[in-house]
Parts: C-alpha cells; sequence; structure tokens
C-alpha cells in the first residue's frame, strides 16, 4: 500500500514539476531567445525607448497629419475587444457609417466634400432657416450626431431658454434632458426664428451631421469611393492595419496638412509620403495571400521622425 502511495506521490510531483515549471520555463526561454519582440507583445519604442503601443494594436489617430485606422466598436480598447455585430440591414450600421461619410468622402480630383457642405448648409439656412424642420423631419439621427459635437453650447443655448427646457420637462418629467433632446429644441427655436445664433465651429460638425442631406441634394456630385476598411470596424475592434487603397485615399489629407505645417512643397511631400507607403505596404504571408496592408501605427511614426509632431 505505501509503495503505491509513494509511486502516486512521486508521479505527482514529477507531473507538476515537468508540466507546469519546466515545461513553461523551457517554452519561455525559446521565446525570448527566437522571438523577443513577439513574445513581448510587439511593442514599438520610440527614440528614447518608452514603449508607444504595439504593431497588434490600433490606436485612435484623428490629427489631419496622421493616417486614420479603421473604425472601432470597442474604442480601441485592448482589454475589452470586439465588434460591433451589426449586420449590414442594421439601421445602426448605416447610422455610423452615414455620420463619418462627411468629412471623410472627396471629389476625385482630391477635394475634401467637407467645406462644400458647410457651405451648403450655410446658405440653405441663411435663405430659409425653415428647412431645418424638413430636415429633422426626414433624418432621425440628425439631431443626435449634431448634439453630440456641441453639448457644451447646447448646455448654455438651454440655460437660456429654460421655457423651451421646461416644456420638454412637462412632456418627459422623469427623464434628464440630452444633448439630442436640446439639439431638437434647439433646431425648431432656430427655425422659427426665436434664435438667432448658431454655434460657431471648425464645420466638423455639420459636416457629419448635415452630409446625407447634401448628398441628397447632390446626387450627381463625382465623388470618390470610400474604402470600406475606413468605414467598417473590424471582429475585434483593435486591427492594427488598414489596406494600402485605404492609406492612398487620405493621402491628399496627410500630405496637405503635413505640407502646411513643415512649409514644404505640397507635391514634393506628397511623393515623399507616397513613397513610404509603398515601401510599407506587404500582403500576408509574404504576399501569397490578400492584399498589401499598412501598419498604421508604425506608419505614423515614420510620418513623426520624418517631419515632426
Amino acid at each position: 500500500m505505501n509503495r503505491h502511495l509513494t509511486a502516486n506521490l512521486w508521479l505527482l510531483v514529477l507531473t507538476m514539476l515537468i508540466c507546469a515549471i519546466l515545461y513553461p520555463l523551457a517554452m519561455l526561454g525559446i521565446a525570448q531567445a527566437v522571438f523577443h519582440d513577439t513574445a513581448n507583445g510587439s511593442l514599438i519604442t520610440d527614440n528614447s525607448g518608452k514603449p508607444v503601443g504595439s504593431h497588434l494594436i490600433a490606436q485612435p489617430f484623428t490629427s489631419d497629419e496622421y493616417f486614420h485606422p479603421r473604425p472601432s466598436a470597442v474604442s480601441y480598447n485592448a482589454a475589452a475587444t470586439g465588434g460591433s455585430n451589426w449586420g449590414a440591414n442594421n439601421p445602426n450600421l448605416r447610422k455610423r457609417v452615414v455620420g463619418m461619410l462627411g468629412p471623410l468622402l472627396k471629389y476625385r480630383d482630391g477635394r475634401p466634400i467637407g467645406p462644400d457642405i458647410v457651405a451648403w448648409v450655410q446658405e440653405s439656412l441663411r435663405i430659409d432657416r425653415t428647412i431645418l424642420t424638413d430636415w429633422v423631419a426626414k433624418d432621425p439621427y440628425l439631431a443626435e450626431r449634431w448634439g453630440a459635437a456641441n453639448a457644451e453650447f447646447l448646455t448654455t443655448w438651454g440655460k437660456e431658454h429654460a421655457d423651451d427646457v421646461a416644456g420638454w420637462h412637462k412632456d418627459n418629467s422623469d427623464a434628464e434632458i440630452t444633448p439630442t433632446a436640446l439639439a431638437s429644441l434647439f433646431f425648431g427655436s432656430y427655425a422659427k426664428g426665436a434664435t438667432t445664433t448658431w454655434p460657431e465651429t471648425n464645420g466638423s460638425d455639420i459636416q457629419v451631421a448635415f452630409f446625407e442631406h447634401w448628398w441628397r441634394a447632390h446626387p450627381q456630385a463625382d465623388v470618390e469611393p470610400v474604402p470600406a476598411d475606413l468605414v467598417m470596424a473590424s471582429g475585434a475592434g483593435l486591427d492594427p492595419h488598414i489596406t494600402l487603397k485605404a492609406a492612398l485615399y487620405q493621402l491628399d489629407r496627410v500630405a496637405a496638412k503635413r505640407a502646411a505645417t513643415t512649409n514644404r512643397d505640397p507635391a514634393q511631400t506628397k511623393l515623399e509620403i507616397e513613397t513610404l507607403l509603398r515601401e510599407k505596404a506587404a500582403a500576408p504571408l509574404g504576399g501569397l495571400v490578400g492584399v498589401d496592408l499598412i501598419n498604421v501605427l508604425d506608419v505614423n511614426l515614420a510620418l513623426k521622425v520624418r517631419y515632426g509632431s
């Protein structure tokens, strides 16, 4: 009996030693020796050696001088990976995509449509501000998009128009008023002429909120189609790559901003950045499958080194 217990005890100890200690240590040693960067998260460091990200995880670049990654349903949070799970017939997907197209879409000659959207909306409201009522009726998400970008202005406006807010609370006694609700009240007041002040912004809020109305009014606009990966999120929400086509779609914006901030020749700057993109483009499995991809963080860090932050 004791011999059997001793044998089983030794088997337990040796199993724990081999499987829980020696084997993991061996794998750790091999990984650190042969695949050091990959084993440590494929980290990217700056010139001082400080980690600034990973080749495996996207980051939310939004400035014009940088290339932007594809959208993320989890705000690029590596601790909460996942997609939106919205199908093609889901209205939420259409709402998000439409909200992205205004600042993103451009004409075939490279000019962004955003400034034209702003000018068209401002001129339309100058001619007949009651058109706001028609726009709101046709687009149930107009107030939501515009209100999210002007929350601070709307909070101040609500305090100055307490009667309008009180009327809303009378119909929604248990609810807290939101920027969307305030935006609806503001649009109604502005359309009637009771409010005459429109918030001063850089125009991005108008491009996001009113794109669909501009598009309906300009069905023959000669625009360049947007690559799908610039408006569609990946399954994990962390995909660090975009296609080379999607990067080239952003090239005019990035090159123009870099040339302006560094006082360089725009054409030469565009050529330099395009060359950089093509040098860093690579298809999976050494080019055997798929299309050429760009690691957005890698390219943006290269831009920072070449042109400054």
